[in-house]
């Protein structure tokens, strides 16, 4: 991880970005759960084979789907950042296409967001 920081590293900056904690917690857990992952994307994506969708896609719907799991960030927050994200790096018609996955899964009942697990708990 720490070579990742340097290459980050710019004289505008002068000096090096701090390690993110969170990211680095996302990145670990999405890569470790993968599997588990892609079974609730492709459970999820009706008429989409997994290795068919874009990489970047894949990649933001399997960080999401971590995130949505295994952290205390509201289901609508990481929907939101994802499809924004599915926006700048893949266009308008793969933030509809994530936006719709992620929905699927928050409303299914193999995701319960942690922090809407502990709202009902209250």
């Amino acid at each position: 991880m720490r070579d990742y920081y340097h290459t980050l590293y710019t004289e505008e900056n002068e000096g090096l970005v701090e390690p993110d904690a969170f990211m680095e917690i996302l990145l670990r857990g999405t890569f470790q759960e993968q599997e588990l992952l892609d079974a609730l994307i492709t459970r999820r994506s009706e008429n989409w084979k997994l290795e068919r969708m874009p990489v970047v896609d894949r990649n933001l719907l399997r960080l999401a789907a971590f995130e949505l799991l295994r952290t205390e960030t509201p289901a609508a927050v990481v929907i939101d950042e994802a499809i924004e994200l599915a926006r700048r790096f893949s266009g308008e018609e793969a933030a509809r296409f994530v936006n719709g996955v992620l929905d699927a899964m928050r409303k299914g009942d193999e995701i319960v967001n942690r922090a809407e697990r502990a709202g009902a708990d209250s």
